[in-house]
């Protein structure tokens, strides 16, 4: 007898766990890409995305529109006068490229000297204010607005100050500064967009290892695998095959999304930058969502090994599915209590963690923490790999028939069993 089949007799005629969980990863992840119902899938998700940005973008362009867009000029009268004519002019010209140009009387001198101040009073409505004078104008107010207004303020001040628009001054820009609470604010928004974000694509992904592992089941392959090669490769080879999936899913999802919020420009909503950037906080993104996914879908092998039908895995995924929901509510509000212990039990807490430490990183710049939280999030994925596997196999061992429980004369478990031969 040769070598390599000795070999193969000392090892049970078996594959490593890793390199067994390759074969199972590679097979399930080509074999669902280049199906014809993966094309639908992909296409499932996008209309309602592609209708949520455009909804949102039309409701910003309304409440844009809703909003009063007015400049209130502070000067000495007789230039307040001439810049107000000169708007005026320009808005018949233009229209609504030009934004109204109003006069703001009635100020004492403390006023005119802070007109910033102004912005926030409820008596002026006006979103920016032109101060300084003719040859030396200021624009104050919020940064994208008065960068938008500049040209048409330097066409009025010029025909202001000589009647025509063919020399414009240079208009310096004074953009309001940002209290501390207002970014603490636009920071808490991101982190709960990141935060739905990241769950609703977590609940609708993870679905995906539950209706595979019932389909293989129904049909006996799932018992053949589990005759041939250890049940944990079975498991980790379709738990990453499914989040290769579900990567290429969103990597789709994200570049039309992209292409809708390129096209859409100024129009689409915006969140104010995370603590980390958006560069770490689209990587800590990815990170967070394979470690959710890897959690849940743990989770769902599991549940796989006690239903037989789908009706089954509907009753006993229904559970899980709403302890996630609560688990995420949790998330949730941990977010708002920074420091505090229920903060602390969502970050502990596997399967509140993705979601609490992504919050996180769109409000605190650490990034040690987040290394920490990866490798205790991977520890509790194996745990339970180990733990579904361990169940899985004896509900499969029990249920198969003597051909899967001695796992010797299938075809599966041959080709298994020469790749084994031919790696040693």
């Amino acid at each position: 007898m040769s070598g390599p089949l000795r070999k193969e007799e000392a090892h049970s005629g078996r594959l490593s766990v890793l390199s067994a969980a390759w074969v199972i990863a590679r097979r399930d992840f080509m074999a669902i890409l280049f199906s014809r119902a993966f094309f639908f899938f992909l296409l499932g998700p996008l209309f309602p995305l592609i209708v949520g940005a455009l909804a949102g973008s039309v409701g910003q362009r309304v409440q844009q529109t809703a909003q009063l867009q007015e400049i209130g000029v502070v000067m000495d009268a007789e230039a307040t006068a001439a810049v107000v004519q000169a708007g005026a002019q320009l808005k018949e010209q233009l229209g609504d490229a030009v934004p109204d140009i109003v006069a703001v009387s009635g100020l004492d001198a403390d006023e005119r000297a802070n007109p910033e101040n102004l912005l926030t009073a409820h008596e002026t409505g006006v979103a920016a204010i032109l101060s300084g004078s003719l040859d030396a104008p200021v624009l104050s107010g919020p940064g994208r607005e008065i960068e938008a207004w500049r040209g048409a303020v330097a066409m009025a001040v010029s025909r202001a100050r000589s009647g025509t628009a063919f020399v414009l001054p240079e208009v310096a820009l004074a953009p309001t500064v940002t209290s501390g609470a207002d970014e603490l604010r636009g920071r808490l928004r991101t982190a709960q967009s990141a935060q739905m974000l990241l769950f609703l694509l977590t609940m609708m992904l993870a679905g995906m290892v539950l209706s595979n592992l019932v389909e293989e089941k129904g049909n006996k392959i799932i018992e053949v695998l589990a005759a041939a090669i250890p049940m944990e490769s079975v498991f980790l080879g379709k738990l990453f095959a499914m989040l290769g999936v579900s990567l290429v899913g969103i990597a789709t999802w994200a570049t039309v999304i992209g292409g809708v919020f390129v096209i859409g420009g100024s129009a689409m909503p915006s969140l104010t930058e995370p603590a980390v950037g958006w560069p770490m906080l689209f990587v800590l993104g990815v990170v967070y969502f394979s470690t959710a996914y890897l959690l849940l879908g743990s989770v769902f092998l599991a549940i796989g090994s006690l239903a037989s039908t789908v009706r089954e895995v509907q009753t006993l995924s229904m559970p899980v599915t709403m302890v996630q929901l609560l688990v995420f509510f949790l998330a949730s509000y941990a977010m708002t209590q920074p420091g505090s212990t229920i903060e602390i039990v969502s970050l502990l807490f596997p399967f509140s963690a993705p979601f609490a430490m992504l919050a996180r990183a769109a409000q605190d710049p650490a990034l040690l923490p987040h290394l920490a939280a990866v490798l205790g999030q991977g520890a509790w994925v194996v745990l339970l790999v180990r733990l579904g596997s361990a169940l899985f196999r004896k509900r499969v061992m029990k249920s198969g028939g003597a051909g899967a429980r001695k796992g010797r004369g299938g075809g599966i478990g041959r080709l298994f069993r020469r790749k084994a031969a031919s790696q040693a």
